[in-house]
C-alpha cells in the first residue's frame, strides 16, 4: 500500500449544529437532515448501517435501506431467516447509523425492534419491481450456497411458479426500530465536532444534551 492511512486527514468545515438551531423533536431533526441529503442528491442517502447482537453478545453490522419513518419509528425490510433476523429474534434491540459523508454528518439511532404488520409488509412487497420480488424467493439469505448458479436457478423456478404475481414469502417482511436514543453529529474544525443526544424524558418529550466529541 503506497498511501500511509495513518496520515489521512480531513478538516470538517461545512456546517455546525447547536441547541438553538436544532429541533426539539429528534424525528423532525432527522427528517430535516434526510431531506437535505436527498436534495443534495447524495449516493444512497437512504443507506444505513444496522447493528445487531448475536450469540455470546457478539455484534454484527450490515447496510440496509430505510423504507419508512414516522412517529412509530424507522422501517426496513429483509429476510426474517437471515442472520440479522435470527439475531433480532433472540435480542430485539438494534442500532442504526446514517453517514452522509459529503455533508459531514452522522445520525445514530438506538432502540427496540419489532416486526411491521403483515399488511405493511404486503403493501411494500407488492410495490417492489418484479425481479426484486422473485429475488426474495430465490435467496436463502445468509446461508452457504455452492455458487451463483443456485440463485439464478431459484429465481427462474420462482418465475415459472408465480409468473408476474409472486406473493410475499412468509420469511420476508419488515422491521421497525422504535427509537429511545438519537444522536446527531456534525463535523467541525480541529476535531471539535458538534454532538447532540436526545433521550426520552419522564412525562413525555425529549431531553436534548450536548456531548463532547
Amino acid at each position: 500500500m503506497s498511501t500511509n492511512i495513518a496520515d489521512l486527514r480531513k478538516s470538517y468545515e461545512q456546517g455546525e449544529l447547536d441547541e438553538s438551531h436544532s429541533d426539539a423533536d429528534p424525528l423532525r431533526q432527522f427528517e430535516l437532515w434526510l431531506g437535505q441529503a436527498l436534495q443534495a442528491e447524495l449516493p444512497e442517502p437512504n443507506a444505513m448501517t444496522l447493528a445487531t447482537v448475536g450469540e455470546a453478545g457478539r455484534p454484527s453490522t450490515r447496510v440496509v435501506l430505510i423504507k419508512g419513518l414516522d412517529a412509530r419509528g424507522i422501517v426496513w425490510y429483509t429476510n426474517y431467516d437471515s442472520r440479522k433476523g435470527r439475531e433480532l429474534a433472540g435480542h430485539p434491540f438494534a442500532a442504526l447509523q446514517f453517514h452522509w459523508v459529503e455533508l459531514e454528518r452522522v445520525v445514530r439511532i438506538e432502540g427496540r425492534v419489532e416486526k411491521t404488520t403483515e399488511a405493511e409488509s404486503d403493501a411494500y412487497f407488492h410495490s417492489r419491481p418484479l425481479d426484486s420480488r422473485l429475488g426474495a424467493w430465490a435467496s436463502p439469505q445468509s446461508e452457504v450456497i455452492s455458487s451463483r448458479t443456485v440463485l439464478v436457478a431459484n429465481a427462474a423456478k420462482a418465475g415459472v411458479r408465480f409468473a408476474l404475481n409472486p406473493p410475499r414469502p412468509p420469511h420476508w417482511g419488515g422491521y421497525r426500530l422504535v427509537p429511545d436514543r438519537w444522536e446527531f453529529w456534525q463535523g467541525r474544525r480541529s476535531r471539535l465536532h458538534d454532538r447532540l443526544r436526545y433521550t426520552p424524558q419522564t412525562g413525555g418529550g425529549w431531553l436534548r444534551e450536548r456531548q463532547a466529541p
